[in-house]
């Protein structure tokens, strides 16, 4: 009952915020809160009967998180989790928030939450997960982070609190390097990509076309092949055809950590035709590759946050897409370190927008990419893209490629909210599937 004044000015504060702000204003309760208590957010997630499980990493956590959270489900689990966009300390809280009664508790078996990497080494001290799930370290963050040894460090701490397992990717090196000083009684346990499956081509960047011939270590779950929005993961040795909620290997990944962590979780009560099942019928997470009906328009939004991940989604579109939008904002600082990125094959793009608008326009004109028009204004270029008429190819669905900052933007103009809160937009009605990450 300590935790009791403490949640229910939070809840005020809440409901506070959306009647002034509908749809936002997300963070500021759980900014509240912590302030007020701040050992109630420890101690919420440190209560689930049946543990907790962090997800971190550079990319995939959201959608490895929501894969695992599905599979979970289908196995008769009662899960708390947080949406995408709540990863950091006052998102977390807010999160808990929304499902808390007024003592704080929440009414979950196992606790599945995303963690921003940065934000999660910062509680990490006072939480004790049973399993975590460490995707990759980017090596290009520097916009962000220093450099990727400060990554791996701050995933080390995270994983470092883990009491059962730490499920790790046998083909990034940092994540090797750190699984070789962990210590205590968690076990690692691995998913990885098999040899001749591609991976990504990013001009000079150094990422491989293959993942490694031999990893150090010996991976559990597979992937074994891709093809478009399917592919087929071997688990313990045994193969498994999985429908992905996106187009691309980068899909297939996090399926395969997902996967991984549900076994380990679930132990002999995983059962692979539950697990197959629950992926294939997800929505993708808000923008990573979903399509959804926009003023009568259908629209693929295809996040990318990397080099790595806008090269993945750009070798993952349909070939001739007919209608390409590129935002670009203000979240990526240094725009230089998207020009590895090879983007001849989106061959002509209709409106390129966002704070950094001029910029990516140039690395496009570089690759001999066709540019219709240049947009700064991020609410006007949405709304003459959108007015375009329909594309005659490709079942008349229009692309658009945006960084997170452009993201958060256009679902603001549009109305739109994430289907990885449980809410349908104002604007939106189905998600099909895409190419994000």
């Amino acid at each position: 009952m300590r935790y009791a004044p403490a949640v229910i000015i939070g809840r005020a504060v809440r409901a506070a915020a959306r009647i002034r702000k509908p749809g936002g204003g997300s963070a500021v309760p759980g900014l509240v809160v912590n302030k007020l208590a701040p050992g109630y957010l420890a101690h919420a997630l440190n209560s689930f009967p049946r543990g907790l499980v962090i997800v971190s990493g550079s990319s995939g956590k959201s959608t490895t998180t929501k894969m695992l959270v599905s599979v979970l489900r289908a196995h008769g689990i009662r899960i708390f989790t947080n949406p995408s966009t709540a990863n950091i300390s006052q998102g977390l809280t807010s999160a808990l928030l929304e499902q808390a009664d007024v003592r704080g508790r929440i009414d979950a078996e196992l606790g599945v939450l995303e963690m921003d990497e940065g934000h999660g080494a910062l509680i990490a001290d006072r939480l004790t997960p049973s399993v975590v799930v460490l995707t990759n370290v980017m090596i290009d963050q520097i916009d962000r982070f220093h450099d990727p040894q400060m990554v791996q460090g701050m995933l080390a701490k995270i994983a470092r609190r883990a009491s059962a397992a730490v499920v790790l990717n046998a083909d990034d090196q940092s994540l090797l390097e750190l699984a070789s000083g962990l210590r205590g009684t968690a076990e690692a346990r691995w998913f990885g990509v098999s040899h001749g499956v591609r991976v990504a081509n990013p001009r000079g960047f150094g990422y491989a076309e293959t993942a490694p011939e031999a990893s150090a270590v010996t991976a559990e779950t597979v992937v074994e092949r891709v093809d478009g929005a399917r592919t087929t993961i071997t688990v313990a040795g045994e193969a498994m055809d999985v429908a992905l909620p996106s187009r691309g290997v980068h899909y297939a990944v996090d399926a395969a950590a997902a996967l991984s962590a549900a076994r380990e979780i679930l132990g002999d009560g995983f059962e692979p035709a539950r697990a197959i099942e629950a992926i294939g019928a997800m929505e993708p997470v808000f923008g990573r590759g979903e399509t959804t009906t926009v003023r009568g328009r259908k629209v693929e939004f295809v996040l990318v946050q990397n080099p790595a991940s806008f090269q993945l989604n750009v070798d993952s579109l349909p070939a001739g897409t007919e209608q390409i939008m590129v935002a670009i904002g203000s979240d990526v600082r240094d725009p230089s370190y998207l020009w590895p990125v090879d983007t001849a094959s989106l061959g002509r793009v209709r409106v390129v927008s966002g704070s950094q608008a001029q910029e990516i326009a140039l690395q496009l004109a570089y690759d001999g990419v066709s540019i219709d028009r240049i947009e700064e204004n991020l609410a006007t270029a949405l709304d003459d893209f959108l007015a375009l008429p329909e594309p005659s190819s490709g079942g008349g669905v229009k692309t658009v490629i945006f960084s997170a900052d452009s993201m958060r933007r256009t679902r603001a103009h549009l109305g739109l909210t994430s289907n990885s809160d449980g809410a349908g937009g104002a604007g939106s009605s189905t998600s099909t599937g895409g190419a994000g990450v």
